[in-house]
């Protein structure tokens, strides 16, 4: 006979059951926050408690050996003056006592009036009173010395800070010991210690290594410190040194700070089995419901990852140990025009340009090899592709080694970006800089035509001229007709050669195409321009003076570009001296050429104009941004681009630290020994 299934509770039965099951778990949980909390906090009181009283310890012996230390050092100054010894032999005495007592740094013997008879200085450093004589840091000394004479026993004076040579200083105490002799007053012996020697000797003996020992005043200013390590400020101490005349107080400070919850061995094992049992009572809550929604979970991730793999706009594929196609999302093969049947397995790829084939087989031997290194696999790397109707199109690759769920090397997984759109825009944005470089050149051009027709007036009015006096001379029949006529036709000659030089060197500057870049002298550079920019200069009244090395140092660089560089930064000096801002003599424009570095050169345009204002500078290289009613304000923009696309540097500042002036400098490459040279 079969048993009866068991029977189910009807729901809503069931329902206050499961409230109080959640109310009980709970309960259970809450308690055992609060047990554990108050085990964590008890833990971390008594830590504390024992880190205080510790620091108590460390500061009571380290006070008593102080004490002690001092009181050994007084008995030690005292043996000096035991019989009344001549000055000589206690000056050997002294001496004596300095190479024994490392804390003492001086010993003096004064007279009654506190002038000193003699003095020892220790030997193991140089004279305390080095840097400042004693005589301007005798006070604490003589205050000291007046009461032991008061009370006739010897007395410390205040702490005192003695600057050292080098930038340095102690921290120093004097001990004053009256002198009687057949009971009257005879003078003073003071001795000069060194606190931080003391404090030393007394942490080493208590041995407070994990404690930093300082004195310190009433206000907590430091005076010395000993000790290897820093304390943290947290654990302190402080005990009152009393010494015969002075007070000292003595503070330990712990070198560790509050308990932390894993650093603490006892807290970490109450923290650690708290989180321990905690965690159990987590995951058996959890289990059940877990194991629930396992497959819910896992068929939802599965559903979620393929519609976000068939979303994406960019390309995945995965490739087996072999190199061959084993997977491609939706993006890929829009990408490339072929559906996955036709590009899984496949050898070649449909997508490899047949004029690349053997190259790209190559290439991915060569990649598949490097399997191993996770650096280089997922370092990016540009290629071509070709779609199904054979148009090539240039694509990214971001390529990594592909894992198993065992973690197996099964493959590779790519990142395919169609960067065609981007490469179009790079093409476009490169025309359009050209077509701005060519419009600043016209318009430069257009800002000389007045130059060129008061430049070209001279020589035309000088053939004029000669062709006048050439005609007097054929209509007089006296005159030595031949040998003047020649000289006549030679000066038109020349004037006529002299306006061609003029229209032809603007001609050449605006019909300059761009050229790619080459190595070529810096003075040719100058040279090219010097032309254009002597017309502007005659106008003006301005010098043009040149400082280039010889032999002149060579430049990797686009001819074209850097001229118009050269022209703008020019053209800018000469109107800057313009006006009555600048005499006339003192109008002088400067064209420098240096070698600032090994692969760098360096050229600058100086004017001795006013100089530019804080707010123009702050402006000064911003697009259509101008000071003149005439400019277009692209010129320092269009040079700061040029140079930048050389990889050099443009900027500008005064010519000298204290006259006018401006100086633009900007750098270009020197050529590499690798590259061809242009001839």
């Amino acid at each position: 006979m079969t048993p009866p299934a068991p029977s189910l509770p009807p729901p809503d039965a069931a329902r206050p059951r499961r409230g109080v099951r959640w109310l009980l778990w709970g309960a259970l949980v809450a308690l055992l926050l609060v047990a554990q909390s108050l085990l964590v906090g008890l833990t971390l009181s008594y830590e504390e408690s024992r880190a205080q009283d510790r620091a108590d310890a460390v500061a009571g012996a380290a006070a008593g050996e102080l004490r002690r230390l001092v009181q050994r050092s007084l008995q030690s100054a005292q043996s000096l003056t035991w019989n009344d010894p001549p000055l000589a032999q206690w000056r050997f005495d002294a001496q004596e006592m300095l190479r024994q007592r490392r804390e003492f740094l001086r010993i003096e013997m004064r007279e009654t009036g506190m002038q000193v008879l003699q003095a020892v200085d220790g030997p193991f450093r140089s004279p305390v009173f080095g840097a400042l004589a004693r005589n301007e840091l005798e006070l604490e000394a003589l205050a000291a010395c007046a009461t032991a004479r008061r009370v006739a026993a010897p007395q410390f004076s205040r702490s005192y800070f003695v600057p050292q040579v080098g930038g340095l200083g102690l921290e120093v105490v004097d001990l004053c010991l009256p002198l009687d002799r057949a009971g009257r007053p005879s003078g003073y012996m003071v001795v000069t210690l060194a606190l931080a020697s003391l404090l030393e000797d007394a942490g080493n003996a208590t041995g407070a290594a994990d404690h930093e020992l300082s004195l310190v005043e009433a206000d907590g200013t430091r005076l010395v410190r000993a000790g290897l390590l820093r304390g943290a400020g947290v654990y302190q101490a402080t005990r009152l040194v009393d010494l015969p005349g002075n007070s000292l107080q003595l503070r330990a400070d712990a070198a560790q700070g509050r308990p932390g919850l894993i650093p603490n061995l006892a807290i970490a094992l109450v923290v650690g089995l708290s989180l321990l049992l905690f965690g159990v009572v987590v995951l058996l809550a959890r289990d059940v419901r877990r194991r629930a929604v396992a497959e819910t979970a896992l068929a939802e991730a599965l559903a979620f990852r393929r519609a976000m793999e068939d979303s994406l706009v960019t390309g995945l594929r995965a490739r087996d140990t072999r190199g061959r196609v084993t997977y491609v999302n939706p993006a890929f093969c829009s990408m490339v025009g072929y559906d996955a049947a036709e590009l899984i397995d496949s050898d070649p790829p449909p997508y490899w340009p047949p004029e690349y084939i053997d190259e790209y087989r190559r290439r991915q031997a060569e990649r598949l090899s490097l399997a191993r290194d996770p650096v280089t696999q997922r370092q990016g790397f540009e290629t071509l592709f070709m779609r199904r109707n054979g148009e090539r199109f240039p694509v990214m690759i971001y390529e990594a080694p592909l894992l198993d769920r065992v973690g197996h090397h099964a493959g590779w997984m790519s990142a395919v970006l169609d960067v065609s759109a981007e490469r179009k825009m790079e093409e476009r944005s490169r025309q359009q800089q050209e077509r701005l470089q060519a419009t600043a050149r016209l318009a430069t051009v257009g800002e000389m035509a007045s130059l060129l027709s008061h430049e070209l007036n001279q020589p035309l009015a000088a053939i004029a001229s000669y062709a006048s006096g050439s005609l007097n001379l054929l209509a007089d029949p006296e005159a030595d007709t031949p040998g003047l006529l020649r000289q006549a036709m030679e000066r038109i000659a020349e004037q006529a050669e002299r306006a061609g030089r003029v229209i032809k060197s603007v001609h050449g500057f605006v019909r300059r195409r761009e050229q790619a870049r080459e190595a070529i002298g810096a003075d040719l550079l100058i040279e090219a321009v010097l032309p254009l920019v002597r017309l502007q200069a005659r106008k003006s009244g301005t010098r043009i003076e040149v400082e280039c090395p010889k032999p002149a140092p060579r430049v990797w660089a686009d001819r074209t570009m850097v001229e118009q560089v050269l022209l703008n930064l020019t053209r800018n000096g000469i109107q800057a001296m313009e006006g009555e801002a600048t005499a006339l003599a003192e109008r002088v424009l400067t064209v420098r050429v240096t070698q600032i570095h090994a692969r760098w050169v360096q050229m600058s345009v100086i004017d001795r104009g006013p100089g530019i204002a804080p707010d123009v500078a702050a402006r000064l290289f911003t697009p259509f941004f101008t000071t003149r009613a005439e400019g277009m304000g692209l010129g320092l923009s269009l040079c700061r681009t040029v140079i930048e696309q050389h990889g050099g540097a443009l900027d500008f500042g005064p010519a000298s630290p204290s006259g006018p002036g401006t100086e633009f400098r900007f750098t270009l490459p020197v050529p590499d020994t690798n590259r061809p040279v242009a001839s």
